[in-house]
């Protein structure tokens, strides 16, 4: 099809095709950005955290007394919590994911290293750790008994005379920390002034908060130092799904029994899963909500394609009717429209690609944002195209219903 002469028309209408479009165009460039945003947010929702969710409970529990009095205690604690009917494993931690602050610390590869290579979240663990979490061990070992220390005793030594005699970290740190290289045996310095030793790497385990964004999430590691009450309090305690709340209640029990000095926090005190999706109330709602206007934008832009196509059916019933009488078909008439509003859209989609960049560096700059990627310019033009297309079929098809009689005698 020539399309002179629908360029010629635009030409004429300059003030109505201006408006749809900068509708088009803006439409695009939120579009793109908003999808990118729901996409990463849903990334973020689905994200591995490592643990055995539907498996596990957490209790978190605090007290009055010294730190030798919590540690006796933790080892009673969960000696008895081992033995409640249903529990498979049971362990106390420092922290536990899905929760808004986390231990953190600055990993070296060398004792006079001046800037850190990652920042990593701290573990403190205690036996039964890795079957407790039900983390996935990809190479070395787990901790042997002789290598657990009490972690008040390494946190009371003056400045960094003391050996953290080993270290659980994740893959993903290990990446970071020996690229292409096998991390087991390979030292680093966190904590204390003399190297911890890599025994083993486990697939997945999380950050307990968002800290350092998304490419830090599993920036892990687990020291094999035996927690108590007054260093998080966490207990997790491993059983099968159907019996967590029943494990759950006993657990309480067991707990308060093993002392008057002590309170149970209740609002910690839930399944993890509980834990994961109230942490991700946010993003999910993000999500809702920016999907909510993408459809809200797509259906405004449709009306204005919808309304601008009308007005231009009306205005040109005399050209469509002369047109018609000198022997167009129904198709090509449809076919002007469509054409028409695919310049149209195409000139906006183009604009609004420019667009979206530039709105993607303002949130770059602002929230830290990662870089919006090259695929969702061509996907946010084919929703487009297909969009406007769809549109304006009706009011197309409207004009080529226009009979050549009635048409001229409308002059």
């Amino acid at each position: 099809m020539d399309i002179r002469p629908i360029l010629s028309t635009l030409l004429r209408h300059k003030t109505a095709a201006a408006l749809i479009v900068i509708e088009i165009a803006l439409t695009c460039a939120i579009i793109c950005n908003a999808l990118f945003m729901i996409s990463d947010r849903l990334t973020q929702i689905r994200e591995v955290s490592g643990l055995a969710e539907n498996e596990l409970v957490r209790l978190q529990i605090t007290s009055i007394g010294s730190d030798k009095e919590e540690t006796a205690r933790t080892r009673s604690d969960l000696a008895a919590l081992r033995a409640i009917p249903g529990v498979k494993d049971a362990t106390v931690l420092n922290q536990v994911p899905f929760v808004n602050s986390s231990w953190n610390s600055s990993v070296r590869l060398s004792q006079d290293q001046q800037q850190s290579t990652v920042n990593a979240t701290t573990y403190m663990a205690e036996d039964q750790f890795i079957e407790t979490l039900g983390l996935k061990l990809v190479a070395g070992r787990d901790f042997n008994p002789d290598e657990y220390v009490d972690a008040g005793d390494v946190l009371n030594a003056v400045g960094g005379d003391f050996t953290i005699p080993a270290a659980i970290i994740t893959r993903k740190l290990a990446d970071k920390l020996f690229p292409g290289e096998d991390p087991i045996g390979k030292g680093f310095y966190s904590w204390s002034d003399q190297p911890t030793r890599v025994v083993g790497v486990v697939e997945h385990l999380v950050r307990p908060n968002q800290m350092g964004g998304p490419t830090a999430r599993e920036y892990a590691m687990a020291f094999p130092l035996r927690p108590h009450y007054n260093l998080g309090g966490n207990y997790l305690v491993r059983t099968d799904p159907e019996r967590r709340q029943e494990v759950l209640e006993a657990a309480k029990k067991v707990l308060l029994a093993n002392g008057a000095d002590r309170i149970l926090l209740e609002d910690n005190t839930k399944t993890v899963e509980e834990l994961r999706r109230e942490f991700y109330q946010a993003p999910r709602a993000m999500a809702w909500l920016l999907g909510i206007v993408c459809v809200a934008l797509l259906l405004i832009t449709a009306l204005g394609i919808i309304g601008l196509a009308s007005f231009w059916v009306q205005q040109r019933t005399k050209q469509i009717g002369v047109r018609r009488a000198l022997g167009a078909t129904r198709g090509q008439i449809l076919r002007y429209f469509q054409t028409e509003n695919f310049l149209l859209a195409t000139i906006g989609i183009a604009v609004g690609m420019l667009l979206a960049f530039a709105i993607n560096q303002a949130l770059m700059g602002k929230y830290e944002m990662a870089r919006l990627p090259a695929l969702y310019l061509p996907f946010g033009a084919l929703l487009l195209w297909g969009l406007g297309q769809l549109a304006v079929l009706a009011p197309a098809r409207r004009a080529a219903a226009i009979p050549p009689a009635t048409a001229t005698r409308s002059v």
